[in-house]
């Protein structure tokens, strides 16, 4: 499942990110995320092209109403920022609602804008990049509630979206939790029709017994930054049995859209997201799972890595087969 050693490019990238560490408190927490904005808007100075951007006031799960999608009304205070990335060409475009990661403390559309725009380019679809209300000021299940509001409005705002109507969901670690329990919620509600959910690393079926965690805790991600997102969001054993917070949980996935699931193979999540879907596979759910051994948890935002690019022309190509006719 992992390769000899971790790819230099990703081990150098890794290394500069472990320059600074992750907060396991409330003042760090707050100190990171101030940072976090420079940051990013330094690294992200030459970003790759596509047809247009354009921001996003999403309503929020309060204000999700049949009416106010309808009306377009102005922002309200639960709205959700989203950043919409549209591909070169005519409209109109396929959408994937995108979930950034961060252990559900952390990220932003900003922090993953780069990723976005190539899954936007290599797809050919729009991508309605969502940001989440983040723990530990806002913990489960606010930013699934969140999630699934964005979907909900994502399919029926075909029109303002300049869309076909075809909705796919993505996200990379806490978003590929994210997405994952989208698509589960889509289907057990009879909610919107997913056609393809993309779970990139996801922190789903974390378990610190599991040899990716004994083996590769310390790389990127630390036990300890693993049970203190863990305790930030779910705050209890109870909600972290719930389907809705951890979809490994799941009595049946069998009405779940079709999936790509990516892994790392020096990533403690790797076996996680492995038995999640082997999970979705044995309940007959179409699933491609690719395993990236030589890689480290969250190489698809490093942008100095080429297998980054390659895996997600990869994951690109499943969205565009799903979602183009």
């Amino acid at each position: 499942m992992s390769a000899d050693q971790i790819d230099p490019q990703a081990k150098r990238a890794a290394a500069r990110q472990s320059r600074i560490p992750l907060p396991h408190g409330g003042y760090k927490l707050k100190l990171l995320r101030l940072l976090s904005g420079p940051l990013t808007r330094l690294q992200n100075r030459n970003p790759p092209s596509v047809g247009a951007t354009e921001s996003v006031s999403v309503p929020g799960p309060e204000g999700n109403s049949e009416a106010r999608r309808a009306s377009g009304s102005r922002a309200k205070a639960d709205d959700l920022d989203g950043r919409l990335y549209r591909p070169a060409g005519d409209p109109p475009y396929p959408t994937v609602v995108f979930f950034h990661g961060g252990g559900f403390v952390l990220g932003s559309v900003e922090t993953h804008d780069w990723l976005c725009r190539h899954l936007t380019r290599e797809s050919g679809c729009a991508v309605l990049s969502v940001e989440y209300r983040l723990a530990p000021e806002h913990p489960f299940p606010a930013a699934v509630e969140d999630a699934y509001a964005a979907v909900e409005w994502a399919a029926d705002s075909t029109e303002r979206l300049r869309g076909t109507g075809d909705v796919a969901v993505a996200g990379d670690s806490a978003g590929g939790n994210l997405a994952a329990v989208t698509a589960l919620m889509a289907a057990e509600r009879d909610g919107p029709e997913i056609a393809h959910q993309v779970l990139l690393y996801p922190g789903i079926g974390i378990d610190p017994e599991q040899e990716s965690m004994r083996e590769h805790a310390g790389v990127v991600l630390s036990q300890e930054d693993i049970e203190w997102f863990s305790e930030a969001y779910y705050r209890s054993e109870i909600h972290r049995r719930n389907p809705y917070a951890d979809p490994i949980n799941a009595g049946d996935l069998s009405g779940v859209a079709p999936a790509t699931v990516v892994t790392a193979g020096f990533d403690p999540l790797r076996d996680g997201g492995k038995a999640y879907a082997e999970k979705l596979v044995a309940d007959g759910v179409a699933t491609r799972y690719e395993n990236y051994p030589s890689m480290v948890h969250g190489f698809m935002t490093m942008q100095e890595v080429d297998r980054a690019r390659e895996a997600i022309a990869d994951v690109a190509a499943d969205l565009a087969d799903a979602l183009h006719e």
